[in-house]
C-alpha cells in the first residue's frame, strides 16, 4: 500500500458513494410511500408505483438528491473515462478502440445527466433517451475496456484485471437484457430488481479501474510553447510570467 498511488481510492469512492447515494434515494421514496419496496410483491391494484430506480427519484424530496447523485456521478464518471483513456493512450494497438470507449463512457455519462434533471414525469421521452444512452452505452463501454484490459496487459495484470471485468460485464449484459424483457411482459417489480442489479454491478466495474490506477501517477502541469514543463510546485512562484502559469495539462 505505500507504493500505491492515491488515484487508486477515485474509482472506489465514486462507486461507493454514487452506490449510495441511489439507496438513500429509494429509502426517501420508500419512507415516503412513492414507490413499492423492493422485498414486496407488487400488485397494480395498489396506488404504490413498483421500485424502479427512476421512479423513486420521480417527486421531491427524492428527486432533489437523485438529481444531485446523478450529476455528480456523470461528472466524476467522466474524469475516469478521460483517466483512463490517458493510461492507456501509450499502450493499445488500436487507438481507436480507445477512443471509442471514451466516447461511448462520455455519451453514458450525458445519458446520466438526462435522467437526473428530466425527470419521468415530466418529460418521460428525453428522460428515457438518458436511460438508454447510459445503459446501453455503458455495457458497451465495459465489453470494449475488458478486451483492451487483456490486451495491454498493464503490469501483468492483464488476467487478474480482465477476467472479473469480463465477467462483470457478462453480468451487466444479462441484467439489461433481462430488465427489457421483464418490462416487455409487464413483471414490473422483477424488472426493477433487475435494474437495480444492473446499476450495482455497473458501478462495481468501474470500481476495478483501482487496479490499475494504484500504478499511475496524474499530474498538473503547466507551460507555454517555449519553456519546459514545470512541475506543481512551481506553479505558484510569482517570478514566473501570467501566461506561463496559465496554461495547464494533463500527463501521466
Amino acid at each position: 500500500m505505500k507504493n500505491c498511488s492515491l488515484w487508486m481510492f477515485l474509482p472506489l469512492m465514486f462507486s461507493l458513494f454514487t452506490a449510495a447515494g441511489l439507496w438513500v434515494v429509494y429509502f426517501i421514496a420508500v419512507e415516503d410511500e412513492k414507490i413499492t419496496p423492493l422485498s414486496s410483491e407488487y400488485k397494480r391494484a395498489e396506488s404504490k408505483p413498483p421500485p424502479y430506480i427512476s421512479i423513486a427519484g420521480n417527486a421531491p424530496p427524492a428527486s432533489c438528491v437523485f438529481s444531485q447523485v446523478m450529476n455528480m456521478a456523470a461528472f466524476v464518471g467522466f474524469i475516469l473515462g478521460v483517466l483512463r483513456y490517458l493510461q492507456l493512450k501509450a499502450r493499445v494497438h488500436k487507438p481507436w478502440l480507445n477512443t471509442g470507449s471514451l466516447v461511448a463512457l462520455s455519451l453514458a455519462c450525458f445519458g446520466m445527466t438526462l435522467v437526473g434533471n428530466f425527470q419521468l414525469a415530466n418529460d418521460e421521452k428525453l428522460h428515457n433517451i438518458g436511460t438508454s444512452m447510459t445503459f446501453g452505452l455503458g455495457t458497451l463501454f465495459c465489453w470494449v475496456q475488458s478486451f483492451m484490459t487483456l490486451k495491454v496487459n498493464l503490469r501483468n495484470e492483464g488476467k487478474r484485471a480482465g477476467i472479473p471485468r469480463f465477467l462483470l460485464s457478462v453480468a451487466v449484459t444479462s441484467c439489461m437484457l433481462l430488465y427489457f424483457a421483464l418490462m416487455a411482459q409487464r413483471l414490473h417489480m422483477h424488472a426493477a430488481r433487475a435494474q437495480w442489479a444492473l446499476v450495482m454491478f455497473f458501478l462495481t466495474y468501474l470500481s476495478t479501474f483501482a487496479i490499475e490506477f494504484r500504478h499511475c501517477h496524474f499530474e498538473m502541469v503547466c507551460s507555454d510553447n517555449q519553456e519546459l514543463p514545470l512541475s506543481l510546485s512551481e506553479i505558484n512562484e510569482p517570478s514566473l510570467p501570467a501566461e506561463v502559469r496559465t496554461i495547464k495539462y494533463l500527463k501521466i
